[in-house]
């Protein structure tokens, strides 16, 4: 939101600027899909695609673009390995970038930066669309997922959240929320008990909900986007929140719990008809193993696992038998 917010203030300053976009990474790479820098007339420079070599090249380049009066956008393939003769980057971490380098100036494209932050500033999505040839934006959200890089096409749903539901206010519960905040997730967080002080004390998650925890399948939606963390303060609770939850379309579903805990649930679902193939889309016990013991500690512990499950853009079974041994 904030590059999209600068963009703004710079073309209504009628300063020329040139926006760079990593559209698209492979491999260990410094620069991920959707980072995002700008290089303005006046050798403003504000946000990053990752750094090194690749950024000071890039960086240079869109500095020509605006000394030059191009306008033409480029797009430009940085490869990150001592092999590669054509588009070699000077960087050794074997991966692979491409970048977009979008010449933008008020005339053209005022409108459409107006847009992105209107529809940031009512917190409603908008879906960016950057090729060679083109910079456009439609309101909602046009693909699955954040980002799309297809056929010389970007497109980017500015004003997407990675939403983290946690089931219980307490402790842990808190201390997650202000991890999660301050990674940048959207918190939501749902507890039975109204006079919480712990939940009474969380002023870092978005939204705070009072729910029948018999029916928190309501409450919880579905998508990639969405990571459940069940940590009630019970072990009855924990056993009938994930029995709801099981069958919930989200990218990750953890739960807390010391490993004869984990046992005994699993074992009791087993008994009342979930299978083990269905257990196994359970992290449980929940968080990489770095022997937490205090919530600020188990908070780490979650987030660095619903980082690495983001960040893999994919849902990564956790093999419960595993957490078990």
């Amino acid at each position: 939101m904030e590059i999209w917010t600068k963009i703004q203030a710079y073309l209504m300053q009628r300063q020329k600027l040139v926006l760079l976009v990593v559209v698209e990474n492979k491999g260990s790479s410094p620069g991920r899909q959707g980072f995002k820098m700008i290089v303005t007339e006046t050798g403003k420079r504000f946000g990053s695609i990752g750094g090194g070599a690749t950024e000071h090249i890039l960086t240079k380049r869109a500095e020509e673009m605006l000394e030059n009066n191009i306008s033409k956008p480029e797009l430009h393939e940085q490869v990150h390995r001592t092999d590669e003769d054509m588009h070699k980057s000077g960087m050794i971490c074997s991966g692979e970038n491409k970048v977009i380098l979008y010449p933008l100036n008020y005339e053209t494209h005022h409108d459409n930066i107006n847009e992105i932050v209107g529809h940031a500033i009512i917190k409603k999505e908008i879906t960016v669309k950057i090729s060679t040839t083109e910079f456009r934006s439609k309101a909602g959200a046009i693909i699955k997922g954040q980002y799309e890089y297809k056929n010389g096409i970007y497109k980017e749903v500015v004003g997407y959240k990675h939403i983290v539901c946690i089931v219980g206010g307490g402790h842990v519960g808190l201390a997650l929320s202000k991890q999660m905040k301050m990674l940048g997730y959207y918190v939501k967080i749902f507890d039975n008990r109204p006079e919480l002080d712990t939940l009474a004390a969380n002023k870092d998650a978005n939204e705070k909900h009072i729910v029948k925890y018999n029916e928190i399948e309501k409450y919880i939606p579905e998508g990639e986007n969405i990571y459940v963390v069940i940590a009630s303060f019970s072990h009855t609770h924990d056993k009938n929140i994930l029995k709801k939850l099981i069958n919930k379309n989200v990218a990750y579903l953890g739960m807390m719990g010391s490993k004869n805990k984990v046992k005994q649930i699993f074992d009791d679902l087993k008994s009342n008809g979930i299978s083990e193939e269905q257990l196994k889309n359970v992290s449980a016990p929940i968080g990489v193993t770095i022997k937490s013991e205090t919530p600020p500690e188990i908070a780490v512990s979650i987030a660095a696992e619903i980082i690495d499950i983001k960040n893999k853009k994919k849902y990564t079974q956790k093999i419960f038998i595993d957490k078990l041994k």
